[in-house]
């Protein structure tokens, strides 16, 4: 056994791992074809890490892509779901690089819930998110979210349709003197100014930063969001994850609702886990299900492993 592992790449060491990991939680492995009709990217640019794909044109005249992405060829392949679809998958797939801004083959796990999705289910995925950083490093943390929470502090405070996209680009970048800037001469009262700016200044662990959370709840929808979050933060901690609260965690909320997260590890600036629950995607692709999922970048992983 010793004499296998030794001649297995690390990122093929962390994917058996994960793979085990899910499968003893039920997770059936999804294979896909390397290539999917183009249309279906181009169509949802904005979800993808990448826009740019490799396309080329089929024998029939179909302008086909290398998969740069496997979640929205599993929700288009998704039907007659009765309770939730879990899987997992190993894939590689075929997107810009990081680090060399070139096209290449990357190799990606993850895993994705589709269905009839319950508060049970989201738990799950995040525990298994921070057991995967766990699988990669012992140095790891995993930052948690609430869009929710944040569109609902955005809608209280008033604050315009064109402002609010630039208000969630400069929250994710953690920007308050710009988001101060922005707001500045906005006719909005200087306590909901605070609360916006909040978003930012509340942030670190469950300890430090539960008791602040209730200064969020400004409707009834916020409430049920602040319960949705502490009780994903309630299961992390009762495994002692590292977990950080972080609204900087932004998705793009045309695909994106809920809970978002990232798992970052020691070594690697960018994180190594990237998940979330994604309704409003499955809404645009005409799927009648709920979803949340993870993608862990094994690419990544060479970082922290010395190759």
């Amino acid at each position: 056994m010793d004499k296998i592992l030794s001649v297995l790449t690390p990122e093929e060491y962390v994917y058996l791992s994960l793979r085990a990991l899910y499968s003893e939680y039920g997770y059936k492995k999804y294979r896909m074809s390397k290539f999917e009709e183009y249309d279906l990217y181009a169509k949802n640019k904005d979800f993808l890490v990448s826009e740019s794909a490799i396309t080329f044109t089929d024998t029939d005249g179909k302008l086909l892509a290398l998969k740069p992405d496997v979640t929205l060829s599993i929700i288009k392949n998704s039907k007659d779901i009765n309770g939730v679809m879990k899987v997992y998958y190993n894939e590689n797939v075929y997107r810009i690089s990081k680090g060399t801004k070139t096209f290449k083959e990357i190799m990606q796990a993850g895993l994705e819930c589709i269905g009839d999705v319950s508060a049970d289910t989201i738990a799950e995925v995040l525990s298994l998110a921070s057991k995967s950083l766990g699988v990669i490093s012992e140095n790891n943390v995993l930052t948690v979210s609430h869009l929710g929470v944040i569109s609902e502090v955005l809608n209280y405070a008033s604050i315009s349709n064109d402002k609010k996209e630039q208000v969630l680009r400069l929250l994710g970048q953690k920007n308050l003197p710009e988001i101060k800037n922005l707001l500045s001469n906005e006719n909005i009262s200087d306590d909901k100014k605070e609360l916006v700016y909040s978003l930012v200044t509340v942030y670190g662990s469950p300890e430090k930063v539960c008791d602040k959370l209730d200064g969020f709840a400004v409707s009834k929808e916020a409430i049920k969001c602040l319960g949705e979050l502490k009780n994903v933060i309630s299961v992390l901690k009762s495994e002692n994850a590292n977990v950080i609260i972080d609204f900087s965690v932004v998705n793009d909320m045309n695909y994106y609702n809920g809970i978002s997260f990232k798992g970052f590890i020691e070594g690697v600036p960018t994180g190594v886990i990237s998940g979330g629950q994604y309704d409003n995607l499955l809404v645009k692709m005409g799927k009648p299900y709920k979803a949340v999922g993870f993608a862990v970048y094994l690419d990544e992983i060479s970082r922290v492993k010395g190759e």
